[in-house]
């Protein structure tokens, strides 16, 4: 038979949430960084090496800053209740 399925407990949906929106956040970062180092006038139309470990770094610090803005919120929420 099949068993119904558990609501997520609070932590499992936090972590959770945070994951989605750490991947969405990271290659929202990546995908901007490569447009900017791609078509800004000025610039070499050229995707090199460099471009390629800033974008990383770009994306890697997109997620960063999405998880503790989330964890942040998440701890204020809880204060408050």
């Amino acid at each position: 038979m099949i068993e119904p399925q558990k609501e997520p407990t609070p932590g499992q949906a936090l972590k959770s949430r945070r994951r989605q929106a750490g991947i969405a956040a990271f290659l929202v970062g990546l995908v901007a960084s490569f447009a900017f180092f791609a078509f800004f006038p000025g610039l070499p139309h050229v995707i090199d090496w460099g471009a390629i470990l800033v974008s990383f770094a770009v994306g890697g610090l997109a997620r960063w800053g999405c998880q503790s803005w989330i964890t942040r919120t998440a701890k204020e929420k809880a204060e408050r209740m």
